[in-house]
């Protein structure tokens, strides 16, 4: 039998940032609760800032009946003589039953004691409030608090407690909040309890008391009212996703409208705006013809027909902070680009100041300058040095995320380069997955040098990412080195580099920086590990290189015919491996006895005598070899009683061999 159930837990307004950390767990936290105790369904969940709600239309009234299976000791342990002994009879214990009722089962290949219970399920409403109590305690926001007399937390006071299964109340218990058929509606139209018989009845209760539950449809009359204000006053809002949805969390009843701040903010820098009004004021930013305007959009949850006040008193409340920037502003650049403090800002413990990781990193940029040959190197190291001194600024302080791009507008302001404005502004990136790269060679050194100085830096005091903790990000710093080297055909070899550098940070373990490099190769490349790994054991160590033959070699291993491909030249493997492939290799034409061999050896020597445009024309040169191999195989002995014809033949398969290698070790691929 099936029944809804409504569960609804009241609380004082959630913060909207914890608990959005926390929403993609939450409907599997309570499927796995349904599932562990046999009552698994499908079912909603809503949220607003004061209520978390799950919803069943159809729940199962009784749990499903279950079996458990037990199994115990191998029976030639089990029986001594005929008799039962202790891990017999323990066994039985476990199950419930006597050593008599206990039958036997074959597992990994031993016949051990087994039992088999057949599990009677119980009636729901018996268990509800259990699973309720194992739901709410699971969800993890963060920091939490305790009311009243309670001795534990949880991230805000509980209200009210609703749990209706069908017409029936069940009786439940939440931080000594007893379960109701009562819910309360929008705080501006009505503070009373508001009841309800039957658990569907609820949702449109609540819709008349001001409140849209669902929260896919706040954000649709979000969008809508935003769209509205953009038609009406010929405008386009800024539509930031994570603001969205904060806005979204905060509100029952959403309603856009349209504030304005003085035209003379507008000479900050458009990120300084936009980032005071989301994250002092969750405003969204305003455009007109692609430039922003001194206009914002504020959600409101009040429920009104007079929204005059609301919308004068966020002009009045966004005016002192963006006043905050302006002084912030005009402050730094009385300032400049100072460097002089950070000789007194401790970048990480055993690392020294700001201005020792400045200092190494000037020696990284020189060396990469160096390998690729660039020009710009005095105008580089001029970057580099005043790349951490926007950190000092007002600004940033007050704004940690306008990092660098504070940089890029002082150094804009101050007249420098504009190469050094725009590094200034780029040298984190990629900053992310998805990111964009710098959008020039001389921003992409920039920003190799402070990723490769980090890398180095916290590998040599042991802070090296384990599991999925990577407290510094440096996962990500590698991530975005490989991107740069690949996007940029850059000519550096990681290993060389890092060898190179190692005498500038103490303890550092090389082949553990060199494995993580490894390891985030992967990663970007996203190949089967096989097709990199028989790349790499060609001791190609020019990431590009590397990139280009993982991407041919990849388009053929994914063909279909590459199985019937790979067994051919696995065998070419084989054969040689006896021979020192590194070596020189000679093979004397007049030991050939057999046509299959002349002609293996006079493809062999068209294909290496051509020229190829690129890596895949050359693999597929060399795969296309197959036909004579297979047929020297099936008519050739290799293993010739002759060792001057036998040593001949192995060493022209060791050729073929050696011609691949230089692309790919193919005997390290499997698929």
């Amino acid at each position: 039998m099936i029944k809804p159930l409504l569960i609804e837990v009241l609380v004082e307004e959630l913060p909207a940032i914890p608990f959005l950390k926390e929403l993609p767990n939450i409907n599997k936290k309570w499927a796995d609760i349904l599932l562990s105790h046999n009552l698994l369904c499908e079912f909603s969940f809503f949220y607003t800032p004061r209520r978390l709600v799950l919803w069943h239309r159809e729940f199962k009234t009784k749990q499903d009946d279950s079996t458990q299976e037990f199994f115990g000791a191998p029976v030639a342990m089990a029986y001594k003589d005929g008799e039962p002994t202790n891990a017999a009879i323990g066994f039985a214990k476990k199950c419930g039953v006597e050593v008599g009722d206990l039958q036997t089962a074959t597992q990994n290949g031993k016949e051990v004691l087994y039992f088999k219970k057949n599990i009677s399920g119980s009636d729901s409403k018996e268990i509800l409030n259990d699973l309720v109590n194992e739901f709410i305690k699971s969800l993890n926001f963060g920091k939490s608090m305790r009311w009243g007399s309670n001795t534990q937390s949880f991230i805000r006071p509980i209200k009210s407690l609703s749990i209706m299964l069908g017409h029936e109340v069940i009786d439940g218990e939440l931080f000594g909040v007893k379960s109701s058929n009562f819910t309360y509606g929008h705080r501006m139209i009505n503070t009373e309890k508001v009841f309800f018989d039957f658990a569907g009845d609820y949702f449109c209760k609540l819709s008349k008391e001001g409140v849209i539950l669902d929260q896919d449809l706040r954000k649709e009359e979000i969008l809508k009212s935003i769209k509205d204000l953009e038609a009406k006053n010929n405008l386009k809002v800024e539509l930031d996703e994570d603001l969205l949805a904060e806005v979204v969390a905060i509100t029952e009843y959403p309603t856009a409208l349209l504030g304005t701040f003085d035209e003379s903010f507008l000479k900050l820098p458009p990120e300084v705006i936009t980032t005071s009004m989301k994250e002092h004021q969750r405003y969204f930013a305003v455009h007109k013809d692609g430039k922003l305007v001194n206009n914002f959009v504020v959600v409101t949850n009040a429920n009104t027909d007079d929204f005059s006040k609301i919308i004068s008193g966020n002009e009045r409340v966004l005016k002192p902070r963006l006043s905050d920037a302006m002084f912030f502003y005009e402050n730094d650049l009385k300032k400049g680009l100072d460097t002089s403090r950070l000789e007194s800002v401790l970048f990480a413990d055993g690392l020294g100041s700001l201005q020792d990781k400045t200092n190494r990193e000037l020696i990284v940029g020189k060396l990469l300058c160096d390998r690729v040959g660039f020009e710009d190197k005095d105008l580089v190291l001029q970057t580099i040095s005043l790349a951490k001194a926007d950190l000092m600024s007002e600004m940033v302080y007050e704004f940690t995320e306008l990092q660098g791009l504070m940089g890029y507008y002082y150094a804009k302001e101050l007249g420098l380069d504009s190469k050094i404005a725009l590094a200034l502004k780029e040298q984190y990136l990629p900053d992310s997955v998805d990111s964009e790269l710098p959008s020039s060679l001389f921003s992409a050194i920039v920003a190799m040098t402070n990723k490769i100085d980090t890398i180095l830096a916290l590998f040599s005091i042991g802070k090296i990412p384990t599991g999925t903790k990577d407290p510094y990000a440096l996962r990500r710093a590698a991530f975005g080195i490989i991107k740069i080297l690949i996007e940029y055909k850059l000519p550096i070899e990681l290993d060389t580099v890092i060898h190179e550098l190692s005498h500038n940070y103490n303890k550092l373990d090389k082949s553990l920086v060199l494995e993580f490099f490894e390891d985030r190769l992967q990663s970007v490349l996203n190949v089967n590990p096989s097709i990199l790994k028989a790349v790499l054991a060609t001791d190609e160590k020019n990431v590009f290189q590397i990139a280009i033959k993982v991407s041919a070699l990849n388009s053929i291993v994914n063909s279909g015919d590459f199985k019937d491909i790979s067994s051919t030249f696995k065998r070419v493997a084989n054969i040689i491996k006896d021979i020192d492939t590194n070596s020189r290799i000679d093979i004397n034409e007049d030991l050939f006895e057999e046509e299959e061999e002349k002609a293996l050896y006079n493809k062999y020597n068209l294909i290496v005598s051509r020229e190829y445009d690129s890596i895949e024309e050359n693999l597929d040169a060399l795969f296309s070899i197959k036909k004579e191999l297979d047929e020297f195989f099936d008519k050739v002995f290799v293993n010739h009683e002759n060792l001057n014809i036998r040593q001949n033949r192995k060493n022209l398969v060791a050729l073929i061999y050696n011609s691949f290698k230089k692309i790919a070790d193919i005997k390290e691929i499997t698929i």
